[in-house]
């Protein structure tokens, strides 16, 4: 099993930033009924003012190549097409969980 962590740090006013997050966590979590080898997904909107990183999301595949599968399909292009204009970083960690 391999979990897929990701942050964003969106662009914008706060009010900005958390309408786009609220968009952005309804797709993704409408995802695992859409992709099949997504076992399930967490999003999470930082609600600390002293943090700066926007959103969070934890996503769980049963291989390293499901990862790809994952990015690459449809509704997961359609989802991060939601924040790609608003954007600023992006950080990732895949782990595999023995």
């Amino acid at each position: 099993m391999v979990k897929h962590i990701v942050t964003f740090r969106l662009n914008g006013s706060a009010e900005e930033r958390a309408e786009i997050s609220g968009k952005f966590r309804n797709a993704l979590m409408a995802l695992p009924g859409q992709i099949e080898c997504l076992q399930s997904m967490e999003v999470g909107i930082n609600e600390n003012p002293a943090e700066s990183w926007d959103v969070v999301l934890t996503a769980v595949v049963p291989t390293m190549a499901d990862v790809d599968v994952y990015a690459h399909h449809p509704a997961h292009v359609a989802a991060a097409a939601i924040i790609a204009a608003h954007k600023a970083e992006r950080a990732c960690v895949d782990y595999e969980i023995r």
